[in-house]
């Protein structure tokens, strides 16, 4: 199964890029726009096959989108590249073939199902978040939460914020090496980061702007699940006990938050209010969030996983947010798509 999908996927996937690959350029007209993602937490497949499913799905959600627009992506692979990071942090790679099978299921949807929508908003996640919110408030609560995984990766960031064996910094370095190059060509620059992969992206932005004084800037930094709203998180990033401009990355002109129903990772799906400030001392130009009708409808042989950055690539929300960066455009990026307003308010929530 897993060769029969890579061979689908060739054709447009032939020069996979990497941060700790080449950094090959195409037509001067596309290699202006650059993405790239940096994935959030746990051991992920090789770098190229990641990167393969990453951009499959990302595709496939503009496809529902702007079908034309994503032909022209399409053809234009090198702008997608992969920050991966994963695999010198965990020391292993996960089997790809755990993903395939899920992520063709995923790619033949349109959308959320009725059954997706229902779970997504049950009251079992509603209480979920609601004891995580409290444990956000109250650390000392974290030990008791009665989810292993939610626990485990909350105690397992902290390697990374402590820079454990200079594992933080390392990390960081891997989106930073490209973005110096990037800046330095003059590219339009979206940063994908999903997950853990925004709190990487942010801090990485953080040095860039006031350990190194770079000029150069980010036109759209999009955070998908992201726990940047939690004060646990916070309290941890880099600069955040500064004052004034010094607090904050002042590289990014447009930042859009995207959190799904149901996602316990974007515990607070909001940081507009907490990032205010970034705004108010022209460090950015904009902030939005947007999470009312967003659903990640992706499902495994475990159920309907709200996070996984699959997920949220083929969400339409995300691919309009890629596709008007893409055009030069970002005044309509926030709005979201009529179906899935539509969906939301049959779910009650309009």
């Amino acid at each position: 199964m897993q060769e029969q999908f890579f061979r689908q996927i060739a054709a447009v996937n032939r020069h996979p890029l990497t941060a700790h690959g080449s950094n090959r350029t195409v037509t001067d007209g596309i290699r202006k726009n650059k993405i790239l993602f940096v994935p959030g937490k746990n051991p992920k497949p090789s770098p190229e096959d990641h990167r393969a499913l990453l951009w499959r799905c990302l595709r496939r959600g503009l496809e529902l989108v702007d079908p034309a627009t994503a032909r022209t992506i399409a053809a234009a692979p090198d702008c997608f590249q992969l920050v991966a990071w994963n695999a010198m942090f965990y020391g292993q790679v996960k089997d790809v073939d755990e993903d395939v099978p899920w992520i063709e299921v995923l790619c033949r949807k349109t959308g959320p199902d009725a059954a997706d929508v229902r779970e997504a908003l049950s009251w079992r996640h509603k209480r979920a978040r609601l004891f995580y919110l409290i444990a956000d408030h109250l650390p000392a609560l974290i030990p008791l939460l009665p989810d292993p995984a939610v626990k485990s990766a909350v105690l397992e960031t902290e390697r990374y914020f402590q820079n454990q064996d200079g594992i933080g910094m390392r990390v960081r370095e891997l989106l930073k090496a490209p973005l110096r190059q990037m800046f330095a060509a003059g590219d339009r620059i979206l940063v994908i980061g999903h997950s853990m992969g925004a709190v990487i992206a942010y801090d990485a932005l953080w040095e860039l702007t006031h350990l190194e004084g770079h000029p150069g800037k980010v036109d759209l930094f999009l955070t998908l699940g992201g726990p940047l709203g939690m004060h646990f998180v916070q309290d941890r990033l880099l600069g955040f006990h500064r004052n004034d401009r010094q607090r904050y990355p002042c590289n990014i002109r447009h930042w859009i938050n995207i959190a799904a129903h149901g996602d316990l990772t974007a515990l607070d799906p909001e940081v507009r209010d907490n990032f205010l400030p970034m705004i108010e001392q022209g460090c950015i130009e904009s902030i939005e969030d947007m999470h009312r009708g967003v659903f990640n409808y992706f499902r495994n042989d475990k159920g309907l996983n709200m996070h996984r950055s699959y997920g949220y690539l083929v969400e339409q929300h995300v691919a309009r947010a890629v596709l008007h960066w893409w055009r030069g455009g970002r005044d309509e990026a926030s709005r979201a798509p009529e179906a899935a307003a539509a969906l939301a308010g049959r779910a009650g929530m309009a």
